[in-house]
């Protein structure tokens, strides 16, 4: 418990700052950081970044949560509910729902749409990316966090990661090696 309110404390010192938030010091890279974390410790972090929105709120910082999870949801009740998605998983191979899933989320024809559209009615001033976890594997983060740097670019945004990153490589789970992704900072190495 003492190193997640250590890791928030300084989360809400380094997202308040005017520095994070005005983008400086990036060195013309794109405003990505990437918060990674114990899988182990889900419900404490998920709780942890609530807490943490409504702190930044509070000191007139405005988030935007975009949780995968809850984006899935939302566009599969769109597509006629999940009560529908379990009747195609259970007539179909593993690989074969995979597939159906992953169309059904199209990541450039439907996912980033949809995320593009809550961004333009936010006004954030950072947005949280998660729910990562709970999205593998029918959603890859890699492929979220490329396609996401050409809608998110009006504010820094904050994916919170159920694994490690060393600023080059996303270990989800801390087992399973994602593609590479050095576009993002590790936001536990920005001094608050």
């Amino acid at each position: 418990m003492k190193d997640i309110s250590k890791k928030f404390d300084h989360l809400y010192r380094v997202i308040s700052s005017k520095g994070f938030i005005n983008k400086e010091s990036l060195g013309g890279e794109i405003p990505f950081f990437i918060s990674a974390y114990d899988a182990q410790k889900e419900l404490l972090v998920k709780e942890s970044i609530q807490l943490l929105i409504n702190k930044l709120d509070t000191s007139g910082v405005p988030i935007l949560e975009l949780n995968l999870y809850d984006l899935v949801c939302e566009v599969m009740e769109e597509k006629g509910g999940v009560e529908r998605m379990f009747k195609v998983e259970k007539a179909r191979s593993k690989e074969k729902f995979l597939r159906a899933l992953q169309s059904s989320l199209n990541i450039h024809e439907i996912l980033m749409p949809l995320i593009q559209s809550k961004i333009e009615k936010s006004v954030a001033k950072v947005y949280f990316l998660t729910g990562i976890g709970l999205v593998f594997p029918y959603i890859r983060s890699h492929n979220v966090l490329n396609n996401l740097q050409n809608i998110a670019k009006e504010a820094p945004t904050v994916a919170f990661f159920p694994g490690d990153y060393d600023g080059h490589t996303l270990n989800l789970f801390g087992l399973l090696k994602d593609d590479n992704y050095y576009r993002a900072f590790n936001i536990e190495k920005i001094e608050a």
